[in-house]
C-alpha cells in the first residue's frame, strides 16, 4: 500500500502573502519614499497614505477588510509554526483586544519586509529581537484571562474613571497650570464635559 491516501504537509508553511490592495498601499508608500519626482508629486502627502502597519490608518473599508484577513492569516501561521507552549498562542479572540491588535499589524509589517530583503539579516532580527519579544508582552498583557474564553477588560472600570469629567478636568488643571508657569494662560482651554460611550470589549472611546 502507498503511502498516497495519507494527507502530506509540507515540514513549513510560507508567509501569508498580504492581497492586492495592501500591495497596492506598500507600493504608494514605497514610490512616496523612493520613486521619481513624479511619481512623488503623483503620490501626493504621504502622510495621508495608509500604512498597514497602523490599521486605523486603512480608512477604505475595502482594504481594512483585506488587512483584516491577512491578519487573521499571520495570526494563524504564527500560531502553526513558532509556537509550542499553549500559553504562548496568540488567542482567538485577538481582535477585541487594541494592543494585540497593533503589536500585531507591525510584527507582520516586519516579517513581510524581512522576507522580501536580499540578505538574512532582517529576517535574524525578526527571530531574535521582534518576535520574541511581541510573544513576551502577550503573556505579559493576556496572563491568562483568555485561556479558554474572552474575557471583559480587567481595566475597564480604570479606564472609565480616567475619562471621566472629574479626572479629565484635573489633568487639563496641570497642564494648564504648567503652561502658565512658562508665561502662558491661554493656549489650553479648560476642560469640557462630552459624551462618550465606552466599548467595554475594546476600551474604545465612541463619541455619543
Amino acid at each position: 500500500m502507498t503511502s498516497s491516501a495519507q494527507p502530506s504537509t509540507e515540514l513549513v508553511l510560507g508567509f501569508p502573502t498580504p492581497g492586492p490592495l495592501i500591495g497596492t498601499a506598500y507600493r504608494d508608500l514605497y514610490l512616496a519614499a523612493e520613486g521619481s519626482d513624479n511619481q512623488k508629486a503623483a503620490i501626493g502627502d504621504p502622510s495621508l497614505l495608509p500604512k498597514p502597519w497602523d490599521p486605523p490608518t486603512c480608512r477604505n473599508p475595502h482594504l481594512r477588510a483585506e488587512l483584516w484577513e491577512w491578519l487573521d492569516q499571520v495570526v494563524l501561521w504564527l500560531n502553526h509554526e513558532y509556537v509550542w507552549d499553549p500559553e504562548g498562542m496568540i488567542p482567538p479572540c485577538w481582535p477585541h483586544h487594541p494592543h494585540v491588535v497593533h503589536e500585531l499589524a507591525v510584527l507582520a509589517d516586519q516579517r513581510r519586509r524581512a522576507g522580501i530583503s536580499p540578505d538574512s539579516n532582517g529576517l535574524e532580527e525578526w527571530h531574535r529581537y521582534t518576535l520574541p519579544g511581541f510573544l513576551e508582552r502577550l503573556r505579559g498583557r493576556l496572563k491568562s484571562h483568555c485561556d479558554q474564553d474572552h474575557q471583559a477588560w480587567p481595566a475597564r472600570s480604570r479606564q472609565v474613571r480616567h475619562t471621566g469629567d472629574s479626572h479629565t478636568q484635573r489633568r487639563h488643571a496641570a497642564f494648564a497650570d504648567d503652561i502658565r508657569r512658562l508665561g502662558a494662560s491661554e493656549l489650553i482651554a479648560p476642560a469640557r464635559p462630552r459624551l462618550t460611550l465606552l466599548n467595554t470589549e475594546t476600551g474604545e472611546l465612541l463619541d455619543g
